[in-house]
């Protein structure tokens, strides 16, 4: 990893502090990017602890293994850790884990890389793929998915209000000429946008559908906060970090349904006696945020929110 792409890991302190760390203890870092919270954790964990780190990124992989050499108590896999439990099983470890952290979406790395492709800031080739050697590339999908689907894709990911002005364009474009840059596919989402809004690219939400389709990624995390309960074992604690609205609301839900079940969505006065209700998990204070501090230092952390839940 080169100097210039360095990653500034989000509510270090605090994520850390919610798991509470004790020694002999088993640990998940799910999202190890970098190994910034994985390296707090092992400061605390004593000397006969574990911490397992999941990343489907190669880069990701290369640093965790070099951490790896030089601390014995920490393993990395490259698996996404929608795919923890198989991983834990398979090492006796499931139902066993006292925490897992989860630290969402898309690395200052990824982002500040230019030949990964995830920016409309920096021109790259136009892949997005957290893992680059898994997958179709973004510009292999958007070669060949019809309009419907783009729009789709836009709209549900990214929530564009302009989706299907943006996805007409696309495919009328590619019709001349396939994207292959990252620029290219920006300037015509951007052309597309008849509302640009202040302090905001105007390709942003558009990236942003495209890279969570490419990389499953609200699919994951459903499997992963599923994995993560199955895996805790009881006091054990699940912290996740989310930076945008679509991955808080299923978190939210998420945690929400383990404390109140599936009565929790029905209306308030409908004459129904839902069956009795034991629950998973407890919610540990209000959602947590960056403080002005943090925000100085790191802009990119002002959408990030962080939730705590214990199994019971």
């Amino acid at each position: 990893m080169s100097s210039e792409h360095k990653h500034i890991s989000v509510l270090l302190d605090e994520a850390v502090q919610a798991l509470q760390v004790r020694d002999g203890r088993y640990y998940v870092d799910g999202t190890f990017g970098r190994g910034g919270h994985s390296r707090q954790i092992l400061q605390q964990l004593g000397e006969t602890g574990f911490l397992l780190g999941f990343d489907k990124d190669p880069e990701a992989i290369a640093a965790g293994a070099v951490l790896a050499q030089k601390d014995n108590r920490f393993s990395i896999v490259q698996r996404s850790f929608a795919h923890m439990r198989e991983e834990l099983e398979e090492r006796g470890l499931a139902g066993k884990i006292d925490g897992v952290l989860l630290d969402l979406g898309v690395s200052s790395p990824q982002l500040d890389d230019a030949s990964r492709g995830f920016s409309f800031s920096h021109d790259g080739p136009l892949d997005m793929r957290m893992n680059p050697d898994a997958g179709i590339t973004a510009a292999q999908w958007l070669a060949q998915a019809p309009v419907e689907e783009i729009a789709r894709v836009f709209k549900e990911y990214g929530e564009e209000r302009f989706a299907r002005r943006m996805a007409q364009a696309i495919v009328q474009r590619r019709e001349e000429k396939p994207f292959t840059r990252t620029a290219d596919l920006a300037d015509v989402v951007s052309a597309a946008n008849p509302a640009w809004e202040k302090g905001k690219h105007p390709a942003t939400r558009a990236f942003q559908g495209l890279r969570i389709h490419i990389n499953n990624e609200l699919g994951d995390l459903e499997l992963g906060l599923q994995a993560a309960v199955e895996c805790l074992a009881p006091g054990g604690r699940l912290v996740v970090i989310s930076f945008h609205s679509l991955e808080d609301r299923i978190v939210k839900h998420f945690m929400r349904k383990l404390v109140r079940g599936e009565a929790d969505n029905l209306p308030r006065h409908l004459p129904v006696r839902p069956e009795p209700f034991v629950p998973v998990v407890k919610l540990l204070g209000k959602p947590q945020y960056a403080d002005r501090q943090e925000l100085q230092a790191n802009p990119r952390a002002r959408s990030a929110v962080m939730r705590v839940a214990e199994k019971l």
